[in-house]
């Protein structure tokens, strides 16, 4: 039996969503919806024709980035993919994240990290390279991967069913929290403390993009790839990260004795 996806996209300061809606109906495997959440700003130009086509919906306040895992809750269909604003998939992204939740069921993502601490800063491999997984090609990282990787959160993209929507949301962040990021840690967080299911990226081979979650990240991304980018992140996301840490959260390296 086939299984049915909705893809939920959002959108902020960027205008990629003609190309995010043509990437998503060109997919090898077809989407039940397309769910549209737009986190008004001034002065900003949407796609209006493309945005009517789609189960829309603008919001004229910034609810950052929750709101869509807030919205998602509509999807009538198996599985979720959520993706960022900057993130053009591959022609067969879904196809390779319904193979991979075959074996390996949980939370599914474009890029994957694994911390060395709760402060955001990523372990290193014993080859040197720092332990960001996916469509990342940087030579510092380790980039590409052939199989199925676990990490401690994912980002970029979303993969999971929908019934894990009602664990994303089995706890709150504090009432002080910003919204704007921590959605990603928090995820996989509530998946470790009330399931036994974990975070993986699926198969990003070198020579089959068709399979990457993202092919023009850096593009429209602004990424720079600078080494502090790299290896730490904001205050806000140590912050929540290191929230998370202290209240629970086990990372992949004490979870192996690698720490």
């Amino acid at each position: 039996m086939t299984k049915s996806i909705t893809v939920v996209l959002n959108g902020y300061k960027r205008s990629n969503l003609k190309e995010q809606v043509e990437s998503i109906r060109a997919q090898s495997v077809p989407v039940e919806e397309i769910f549209y959440w737009q986190n008004t700003v001034d002065q900003f130009e949407y796609d209006e024709d493309t945005y009517n086509t789609l189960n829309s919906a603008l919001s004229n306040y910034n609810y950052g980035v929750w709101a869509r895992f807030a919205f998602a809750l509509n999807a009538k269909s198996d599985y979720i993919c959520v993706l960022d604003d900057d993130t053009i998939p591959g022609s067969r992204w879904l196809e390779n994240n319904l193979n991979t939740y075959e074996t390996h069921p949980g939370l599914l993502g474009g890029i994957g990290l694994r911390f060395k601490n709760q402060n955001y800063e990523l372990d290193v491999l014993p080859n040197g390279k720092y332990t960001r997984f996916g469509w990342d090609s940087n030579p510092l990282c380790a980039g590409n991967n052939d199989t199925p990787v676990e990490v401690d959160i994912v980002g970029h993209s979303w993969f999971f069913s929908r019934d894990l929507l009602s664990v994303f949301w089995r706890e709150l962040p504090e009432k002080y929290w910003t919204m704007l990021c921590g959605e990603d840690i928090h995820f996989s967080y509530m998946l470790q403390k009330y399931t036994n299911l974990k975070t993986y990226v699926p198969p990003h081979p070198k020579d089959d993009k068709t399979l990457w979650s993202s092919l023009k990240a850096v593009q429209y991304g602004g990424d720079q790839f600078a080494t502090a980018n790299i290896t730490t992140g904001t205050g806000e996301m140590k912050k929540y990260l290191s929230y998370c840490v202290d209240n629970g959260f086990v990372l992949y390296n004490q979870r192996n004795n690698l720490s």
